[in-house]
């Protein structure tokens, strides 16, 4: 039953549409899917496996601490994979700003880490593809024995990747 004191707003894309409903009091419900990708500079192998489950760790503490949920995280040596949900009040930018200046620190004090890319890719999906994207993002290292990152952006995105 739709509320008539609520505003119903509709993003669509293809056949799958995300619905955000605002009531009377600007709380806001959605289901929209962010799958958020980023690489080490240079795309550099520099997240060592022995620092990879408490990089991971950190990321989910970094997103719950701003309201926000990790579905899934997963990535190699040289990227990170996170599917997540996006607290309304978060900014996405800032967010991400959050997660690298936070982990390259965490990082820098574990590893020979450089740091991350400045860009990072965001890519949003309807709650009804969660399953394909956490599945994608959990056989990140066996699906890398075959493509290289570069194919994968293409792959994801339709577009190469700019130097």
């Amino acid at each position: 039953m739709f509320d008539p004191n609520a505003i119903y707003l509709y993003f669509g894309y293809d056949k799958f549409y995300s619905i955000v409903i605002c009531d009377k009091n600007m709380s806001s419900y959605n289901k929209i899917l962010y799958h958020i990708i980023f690489s080490t500079k240079f795309r550099e192998d520099t997240i060592v496996p022995d620092c990879e489950k408490d990089l991971y760790n950190y990321i989910w503490s970094i997103l719950t601490n701003n309201n926000c949920k990790l579905l899934r995280i997963g990535g190699t040596a040289n990227h990170i994979h996170i599917l997540m949900t996006l607290h309304p009040s978060i900014a996405l930018a800032d967010l991400i700003k959050k997660i690298k200046v936070s982990t390259s620190l965490f990082l820098k004090n574990r590893t020979k880490f450089l740091g991350w890319q400045n860009e990072y890719g965001a890519i949003t999906y309807h709650i009804s593809q969660k399953n394909i994207i956490d599945k994608y993002i959990s056989t990140q290292k066996l699906h890398h024995n075959t493509q290289t990152c570069e194919d994968e952006y293409l792959e994801l995105t339709g577009e190469k990747i700019s130097n």
